[in-house]
């Protein structure tokens, strides 16, 4: 069993930044892939970012160029540097971690939700104009 944890959010000016931290505790395996998602009430879960083990990333075109995933594997922590917020990047923001190399057989590794196994309980970013 893995538990998750978000911290970061909190509410910003248009066009501030936030970062996000995800940490990790239980039984994590050497081979993942972590991703960043963000859900918005009465609209549907959009994964924005995806990291695998390996180091490679993924990035929504909503997030693209303002948004950096990285983790930091000594620490079990994932983070999501935002930058050049917008109100629309208003949501609660969730981490997920799906274990194994599954995801070096899709073409990115910011995967559909439903392949991840685990998932923290989420974070409120809220952006005003």
């Amino acid at each position: 069993q893995v538990h998750l944890v978000e911290s970061g959010g909190g509410a910003v000016q248009d066009g501030g930044s936030l970062r996000l931290s995800c940490g990790a505790s239980g039984a994590m395996h050497s081979s993942n892939c972590m991703g960043w998602f963000r859900q918005v009430p009465g609209k549907k879960r959009e994964g924005i970012a995806g990291i695998g083990s390996d180091g490679t990333t993924s990035y929504a075109d909503s997030v693209k160029g303002r948004f950096t995933i990285s983790q930091d594997n000594a620490k079990n922590t994932l983070y999501l540097q935002m930058n050049s917020l917008e109100p629309e990047d208003t949501a609660i923001y969730y981490c997920a971690v799906d274990f194994g190399s599954k995801y070096k057989d899709f073409p990115t590794p910011l995967l559909p939700d439903y392949e991840y196994k685990f998932w923290g309980q989420g974070t409120q970013v809220t952006v005003s104009s």
